[in-house]
């Protein structure tokens, strides 16, 4: 008898939505000898890319089983940053969310997964499809690398800074202005579009109900205002200053830890035990819940200019910090436990943003393939850059 084809079809929101959760439900998301993640979508299964331009869930069903999902999306983006527009564009296809029920793995679901979803891709004119994972997910990184072809692109760092009762000391030497949506949007396309993977629709992040604002920071006393950024097309801007925008994920998924390495949970057991017995100790740095769904914020189009500006972008994340931890702010999140960002993993910006290292991931993989024939030159001469724009739509 031969092995019998899963059936590859588009999602139905009405008819799977209930089953694809019950496979989310039984699906870990990280290598399970380290840490593994349970992902909440709060009723709508395709809530990380309901938000981009071109979106596609795709479920595979075997023994009248639904077995296995994949999800994508397609938008343009600054691809070859040292071309001028619009060959400096590119449209790229993301690849994310690749479930398969634990019994029914290896068993060549995954792959079919994906090369329906490529000819999706390919339909729709895409570049270049990329994915991403951790660096020590051998099973994923294999499927892509060896079966489909990806190779590594970019190693990108993840940052993660728990939300915790003390709040972080912004200086009192810096301004921090929040900007109108048309002051951001100019900025980061003066400053960023040459920036790689930059989204061209940023003026569709930014009016997104999830973008919670923009905000920028200078030193206090430069005799600017916030109205002189970007206003009117001014190009009025301190030496040194910092800007970044933050995106509620907390509001489409939760997230909820289901095995973490023996350190990090005495941690979280002895921080518990001190906040019952011992209150005074709230006022010292603990370890969030993070065994209950917990939603984050994501930090995203960070930039900044001159010399002392990475000390703006350490009190920016603070900033954020606070806005989060803040429950009479009007950004507040009952359940953020996390404050997020990811940068380009030779981007010195990293060492200004606080995070602890035992919850934050050091190098992300970025894998990529071309989908038209003349796309495979161009790839390989494509050096990393130091700077990369993560989209926060695909978090």
């Amino acid at each position: 008898m031969g092995i019998q084809e899963p059936i590859i079809r588009s999602y139905d929101g009405v008819a799977d939505r209930g089953r694809v959760e019950d496979l989310e439900r039984r699906c870990e998301v990280g290598p399970s000898e380290r840490v593994f993640l349970f992902t909440d979508t709060m009723g709508d299964p395709i809530c990380r890319i309901r938000n981009s331009p071109m979106h596609k869930m795709l479920v595979a069903e075997l023994d009248n089983q639904l077995v296995g999902v994949i999800q994508g999306s397609i938008k343009l983006v600054t691809f070859h940053p040292n071309k001028p527009p619009p060959k400096d564009q590119a449209k790229v296809g993301y690849l994310l969310g690749l479930r398969v029920s634990p019994q029914y793995r290896r068993k060549g679901i995954g792959s079919s997964l994906v090369r329906r979803l490529e000819e999706w891709f390919v339909c729709n004119d895409v570049d270049y499809a990329y994915m991403a994972t951790e660096k020590d997910n051998q099973a994923s990184a294999g499927l892509f690398m060896n079966k489909f072809g990806y190779i590594k692109f970019r190693t990108p760092a993840i940052l993660v800074n728990p939300v915790r009762y003390r709040p972080c000391r912004v200086s009192s030497g810096v301004e921090i202005a929040k900007l109108r949506i048309e002051e951001a949007e100019y900025l980061y396309r003066k400053c960023m579009a040459s920036t790689e993977f930059f989204s061209h629709d940023i003026d569709k992040v930014l009016g997104n109900k999830l973008s919670l604002g923009t905000w920028v920071a200078y030193p206090r006393g430069d005799g600017l205002r916030v109205g002189d950024f970007g206003s009117n097309g001014d190009e009025v801007v301190p030496s040194n200053w910092a800007m970044l925008s933050v995106w509620n994920s907390g509001e489409l998924f939760n997230l909820r830890l289901g095995k973490a390495p023996l350190s990090c949970l005495m941690y979280a057991k002895s921080w518990k035990l001190m906040d019952r017995f011992l209150p005074c100790f709230k006022l010292l740095p603990s370890m969030p819940d993070f065994f209950t769904p917990f939603g984050f914020y994501f930090m995203y189009g960070l930039h900044h200019e001159g010399p002392s500006s990475g000390k703006l972008v350490r009190n920016l994340c603070r900033f954020v910090h606070n806005m989060a931890a803040n429950s009479s702010s009007e950004y507040s999140s009952k359940n953020c436990k996390v404050v997020v960002t990811e940068v380009g993993g030779g981007d010195p910006v990293k060492h200004y943003i606080p995070h602890w290292k035992l919850l934050s991931c050091s190098e992300d993989l970025w894998c990529i393939k071309p989908l038209k024939n003349d796309s495979l030159h161009e790839l390989t001469k494509t050096h990393p850059t130091k700077s990369l724009f993560v989209d926060p739509r695909e978090v």
